[in-house]
């Protein structure tokens, strides 16, 4: 018997491997092979720290190792450029996000990828409605008071977020273009000093992550007027919605899982098998929530639509705000 060298043997069976139909391969999978979960932002970020909730028990759920690798940058497009041009085998994903998969089509004239047609959309992980807090010396103490205030004075608002394109700062855009305010985007790198200058009267309201404010909510040192989700917090209850508050907007981030486009189907249905029984376990859901997040498991075929619609939601809003990264 010939005997081929080990290199060459390897070759062979890598090449076999390829030729298999994909109904084959994902009958193996994962097979011990660790699965990469590209992150488009750096560590402690809103979106690491929900990876890593569900990362852990979807791991032991697919029975294989979840590493996470964190790519910030680009307003998280260098990250999911690595998740486009990935190999479609299952062996990596990343978190897909209102940024890269739905905003930034608006906001850059290049990108590397195309945020629906080069991703199979896996589900949502939840959504990340901002609160809406105001410096607590203004007198103003609902989101209504909040408007006749600012209307009354007659002069541009200024508001912070943590760069174009942020859900911070298309809140703040759409909230001028509901109410007929002047906004005025002040953008910065980091939220803590951006919360220390609402603190300081440098800004005048803020639509920010709850996480990030929440401490400072309580200890008084800024009002919260609202919630932009469609629904109240958890965390905080007795902050009404701007629906309620009789302004017709939402406007919220939102985080999920997504694989290169041309991932087998099998495959596609176990990730999302396996997000939604994690995201239905309620330790899982307590954690998530304390961020100041809502989980929100979906279908592939709802997180597509969702995709879909969020894409087109956003366009006239980044239009309006002259906005461009490139």
């Amino acid at each position: 018997m010939t005997h081929l060298p080990l290199p060459r043997r390897a070759l062979l069976a890598a090449a076999g491997a390829a030729a298999l139909p994909a109904s084959a391969r994902a009958q193996g999978w994962p097979g011990g092979r660790p699965i990469r979960f590209i992150v488009p932002g750096g560590p402690a970020g809103a979106a690491d720290v929900l990876a890593r909730i569900v990362t852990e028990p979807m791991a032991q759920r697919l029975s294989a190792q979840i590493v996470i690798e964190n790519r910030p940058g680009a307003t998280t497009n260098i990250g999911m450029a690595l998740v486009a041009r990935a190999a479609p085998d299952g062996y990596t994903i990343g978190l897909g996000n209102i940024a890269a998969n739905a905003v930034n089509r608006w906001l850059f004239r290049n990108m590397p990828f195309d945020g629906q047609r080069d991703f199979t959309p896996i589900g949502l992980i939840a959504i990340v409605p901002n609160l809406i807090v105001i410096p607590a010396s203004l007198p103003p103490n609902t989101l209504q008071e909040f408007i006749a205030w600012a209307r009354a004075r007659g002069q541009e608002i200024p508001y912070g977020s943590v760069g174009p394109g942020s859900s911070q700062h298309l809140a703040g855009a759409q909230f001028g273009m509901a109410t007929g305010l002047r906004m005025t985007h002040v953008p910065y790198t980091q939220s803590g000093q951006m919360n220390i200058d609402l603190m300081e009267n440098r800004l005048t309201i803020l639509f920010q992550s709850s996480s990030s404010v929440a401490q400072l909510v309580r200890e008084g040192r800024m009002k919260a007027i609202a919630v932009t989700g469609t629904e109240r917090l958890a965390a905080f209850p007795e902050v009404p919605t701007m629906r309620e508050q009789g302004l017709d907007i939402v406007s919220m981030g939102w985080f999920g899982i997504v694989a290169p486009a041309g991932l087998p189907e099998a495959i596609a249905d176990r990730l999302n098998a396996a997000l939604n029984a994690t995201l239905a376990d309620p330790g899982v859901r307590e954690r998530i929530i304390a961020t100041g997040a809502v989980p929100r498991p979906t279908t592939r075929a709802e997180f597509a639509a969702w995709i879909a619609e969020e894409t087109e939601r956003w366009r006239p809003v980044v239009e309006a705000t002259g906005a461009r990264l490139d």
